[in-house]
């Protein structure tokens, strides 16, 4: 598996190692995984796979899942005509397939592990450090099995949050073609800004994710700047069988102050769910020697180990758990954690919520509340604000311009194609200072009765 960023003589593991032997034999059965894909009659390009199995179960498994027969027959039949190509702004996708949470909110849930970029910020130690924070990003990974599809936020929607690990955060969907959102989050000890904009390509039952974002984070005490460049995701049986997701690839996290790096290799599920879960790799030197090892599965934990030059466990050393995934509510509909419970609640929000807020959604809200009649109807209600208010932009003459965020004429590269950078203007600090230090702040308005309305144009909120 190459490098995404030419870094392919350091993800070898400096020539050799424990790891590279496993990640070896991995990668040739993570090839032999998509052989085992069958076809069913009468579904041209339909691929099933199922992570528990070989090949001969194909078929079994296609007839699983959440769907109905008739709502599988329905939704393929609407689907099939869009294979190969990117399904990011389709809005004709049913409520069924949805969670009760947006884009927005799911960029937010990387913080549900902030206190190791505390620790990462904390620690003296520069190898550790870069251990820390990669170990903070693998940690979302967690809350991304998730197989319900989240909300695209409106243009101009907003997420706010509060009242975890004295974190503040700010999200902004700051494009809507192509779908683009910024976010901003900061504590006493880091700073978190991301673009975050995403490519799809559909393959009939299954579609792969292409996180085209860049992420940033700074660390306030040794001033430290880190870079994360995440993997792919792809998400199986979309239509037929169990939709389960899977983030083969490797992530880079690179300290831009001093050339550190952390590459960790996501094994790519194999026959009988080998090597599902699993990922190894190396904290590397400016110099791309390895000097700790790290090792762990991204729905249970991670482990690290000093090592020598080899990538081998030094003499002496333990390994050392330094993440471990919380409790999780049992039976739960969304698989949500308890930190996703709270990203939709009111709990984590601050005074005087921005009416833009994602909690505020009524398609959402509806569908939190099992009301999917009104979650659908909702949805197409708001989209069709949406459009009207696109229509009397260009009426106009008049382009969209972001709140809290501001484009520069920085185009970065990714692997997966050129982005557009957006950064905070720190105008949201501003406004949030200015609610804090005035009698407002007391209003014991009820939320909840807050109308959403992210509307430029006021006569949009109206429609």
């Amino acid at each position: 598996m190459g490098s995404k960023d030419g870094s392919g003589a350091a993800s070898s593991g400096g020539g050799g190692g424990f790891f590279s032997s496993i990640a070896a034999g991995v990668r040739s059965l993570g090839t032999a995984v998509h052989k085992s894909v069958n076809g069913l009659v009468g579904y041209e390009g339909l691929e099933v796979i199922n992570p528990d199995g070989g090949t001969e179960d194909a078929e079994a498994e296609a007839l699983r899942g959440r769907w109905k027969q008739e709502d599988r027959d329905s939704y393929w039949k609407m689907m099939h005509k869009y294979i190969g190509a990117d399904v990011t702004s389709l809005v004709t996708l049913p409520v069924i397939i949805f969670e009760p949470m947006t884009m927005l909110q799911k960029m937010a849930e990387l913080m549900e592990y902030c206190e190791l970029l505390d620790k990462a910020d904390e620690c003296e130690d520069p190898y550790m450090r870069m251990a820390y924070a990669s170990a903070w990003a693998v940690s979302v990974y967690f809350a991304y099995q998730r197989t319900w599809k989240p909300f695209n936020p409106i243009l101009g929607e907003t997420y706010e949050m509060v009242n975890h690990q004295g974190i503040s955060f700010i999200a902004e969907q700051v494009s809507h073609h192509p779908p683009m959102g910024a976010a901003h989050c900061e504590n006493a000890h880091f700073t978190y800004d991301i673009t975050s904009k995403l490519k799809t390509k559909f393959l009939g039952n299954s579609l792969e994710v292409y996180p085209l974002g860049r992420t940033r984070v700074s660390l306030k005490k040794s001033g430290v700047k880190l870079e994360l460049v995440p993997p792919l995701t792809k998400v199986n049986n979309l239509i037929f069988g169990r939709t389960w997701v899977d983030s083969p690839g490797e992530m880079v996290l690179t300290n831009l102050t001093t050339g550190d790096k952390v590459v960790l290799l996501f094994q790519p599920c194999g026959w009988f769910g080998a090597g599902r879960y699993e990922v190894d790799g190396y904290v590397y030197s400016a110099a791309e020697e390895p000097k700790i090892m790290i090792t762990g599965k991204w729905n249970q934990s991670m482990s690290c180990q000093p090592c020598d030059q080899e990538g081998d466990p030094l003499p002496g050393t333990e390994l050392k758990e330094i993440w471990r995934v919380a409790p999780t509510p049992p039976n739960d509909k969304y698989q949500y954690t308890h930190f996703a419970h709270k990203i939709n609640s009111f709990d984590t929000a601050p005074k005087k919520l921005l009416a833009s807020d994602s909690r505020l959604r009524p398609d959402r809200y509806a569908l939190e509340k099992g009301d999917m009649s009104k979650s659908g109807s909702e949805k197409s209600r708001l989209e069709e604000q949406q459009r009207a208010e696109k229509r009397t932009r260009e009426a106009k003459g008049e382009q969209f311009t972001p709140r809290w965020f501001n484009r520069t004429d920085e185009i970065a590269p990714t692997p997966w194609g050129e982005l557009e950078v957006y950064e905070y203007n720190g105008k949201y600090t501003e406004h949030r200072a200015a609610i804090d230090s005035s009698s407002v702040a007391d209003d014991d308005t009820d939320v909840t009765s807050i109308e959403f309305n992210p509307w430029q144009y006021s006569s949009s909120s109206s429609q």
